[in-house]
């Protein structure tokens, strides 16, 4: 059955492991299996179920038990996935790979708190392991703890150089400065390294950032296309699989949005959705959002995706315009109130609550049926800025068209035409922020912002950057800073390199450059 899940047989794997079961329904592994390919499935209900009969025969299997956990996070029962990693981490004080396991599921859980007290835990019983120091040093990341992350990842590669990973990790945290940054040392490394070695992705865009720190624009473009050429390579991705998907969500949503009547309760008037491309603005206008006292973010939950694809999913799915064909087909008093289930198991302790999922602008048609009182926040910036900034960012995964400057702009094209037809069928429900806008007139826009979510002013969202809430994204370091326009127009500095971008944007009928 393993071999079935790892070919991608995942409906074949199921079946074999139900038949198995018939026969031994005592086998905790089959169970097990079984659980896995239904994830593979995305059918996170039947894989809650198979995981809890195993954890029937085997109550104590901290295999079974983590498993558990994830699957309620996927079908967000976050309060008995929390209060289960709880109860297990009262038995983790010494064990450090379970610790490891917990902090884990805790950054699915969203509580990064519980994420970094688990961490270094896990690292005071090893001290030095440099697996442990890189989990340690992204938790603190997360919460904020900017220099205890760069200490940690200093300790990291003075205990395992080749860690290059580890580089780009620390060339991230802050803004180098001359004399002290890490161009000479990264740069002897890059040269001891066969030209197809792993660690050339990595430490290309580390210097590549840190040369961008530095003014020094010329070096940095010749690392980040040397780096992002040998990740491209990688990829089996085609950019037109999310050109033709986004082509058919438009033609699925044709005409204008019609939000059906809901009772108050399912209106979703505590939800705003905070959405735009990655490397956009998302994070700086959730910031600036979750500074308010009646408001607060619980990041990038993925728990709307998660809700329509357990409820469109079946068996004889045969690809995935059939998966959205059904989507938009779902009911939206059900998908409204399952969304909302699902965002009530985060523990929240104000009114008015932010996801803060960039490619939820996928799902603005559904949004507005399910969830007609939700704001829906739609975060845009320069096109050559936008792209830029995504071609800048070693992801650890996701994005995988920004690794080619014509991907990119195709990319880009297809989500600018999908925008403008959301706004021709939901008028007057989608509230616009422009990035420039914000870093250039923030006490303006800031204000607009508050009053089209129906919120006071409150001068705390002025100063965004002293909010302590954990921040698990590619921004986390820069919105500790106050606000600034350095960004703006930085496309002009890597103009020579983005010229493929520019020809694709402009032969798309963008006006740039």
């Amino acid at each position: 059955m393993q071999h079935l899940i790892e070919a991608g047989r995942h409906a074949a794997a199921a079946n074999a492991a139900r038949a198995l079961l018939a026969k031994s329904p005592g086998l905790t592994e089959g169970w097990l299996l079984l659980a896995l390919a239904e994830q593979r499935r995305q059918r996170f209900s039947h894989m809650l179920a198979a995981l809890r009969e195993a954890e029937r025969l085997q109550p104590a299997n901290t295999t079974v038990l983590l498993k558990l956990r994830e699957a309620e996070l996927y079908c967000g029962l976050g309060g008995e996935a929390r209060a289960g990693l709880a109860r297990m981490a009262q038995g983790a004080a010494a064990d450090v790979r379970l610790l490891t396991a917990l902090a884990n599921l805790y950054t699915m859980a969203g509580a990064h708190g519980d994420r970094l007290r688990c961490a270094r835990q896990a690292l005071a019983l090893a001290p030095g392991d440099p697996a442990l120091l890189a989990s340690a040093a992204a938790a603190e990341t997360a919460c904020g703890e900017i220099a205890a992350a760069e200490q940690h990842l200093d300790e990291l590669l003075a205990r395992n150089p080749d860690d290059h990973g580890a580089c780009y990790r620390r060339s991230v945290l802050r803004r180098q400065q001359p004399g002290r940054n890490h161009v000479e040392a990264m740069e002897v490394q890059l040269a001891k390294l066969p030209a197809d070695s792993p660690g050339v992705v990595p430490l290309s865009y580390a210097l590549a950032k840190e040369y961008e720190d530095l003014g020094q624009y010329v070096a940095s473009a010749q690392h980040l296309q040397r780096g992002a050429a040998r990740r491209r390579l990688k990829l089996s991705y085609q950019v037109d699989t999310d050109e033709h998907a986004m082509r058919e969500i438009a033609r699925a949503f044709a005409e204008p949005v019609a939000a059906p009547q809901a009772r108050a309760g399912l209106r979703g008037d505590a939800a705003i959705f905070v959405t735009g491309l990655p490397r956009s603005g998302t994070t700086l206008v959730d910031r600036v959002l979750s500074s308010h006292s009646n408001v607060e973010s619980l990041g990038e939950i993925n728990d709307l995706a998660y809700a329509i694809m357990e409820l469109a999913a079946a068996d004889d799915l045969a690809d995935r315009q059939e998966l959205i064909q059904r989507a938009a087909a779902l009911d939206p008093a059900v998908l409204g109130a399952d969304y909302l289930r699902r965002a009530s198991g985060y523990l929240r302790a104000k009114p008015r609550f932010i996801d803060k999922t960039p490619w939820n602008f996928l799902y603005f048609g559904l949004i507005a049926r399910a969830l007609p009182g939700a704001r829906i926040i739609h975060v845009r910036r320069d096109p050559l800025d936008s792209c830029l900034a995504l071609y800048k960012t070693l992801f650890r995964d996701g994005s995988p068209y920004s690794y080619d400057l014509q991907d990119l702009g195709r990319y880009y094209l297809a989500y600018h035409d999908l925008m403008v037809h959301w706004r021709r069928v939901l008028p007057g429900r989608i509230v616009e922020v422009e990035y420039e806008s914000l870093v250039q007139s923030q006490q303006a826009a800031t204000a607009g912002l508050l009053a089209a979510c129906d919120l006071p002013f409150e001068a705390a969202c002025l100063e965004f950057h002293r909010n302590t809430s954990p921040a698990a994204t590619a921004s986390a370091a820069q919105v500790r800073e106050p606000l600034h326009a350095r960004s703006v127009g930085n496309w002009r500095n890597y103009a020579t390199t983005l010229a493929p971008l520019l020809a694709t944007l402009r032969a798309g009928g963008l006006a740039v450059g």
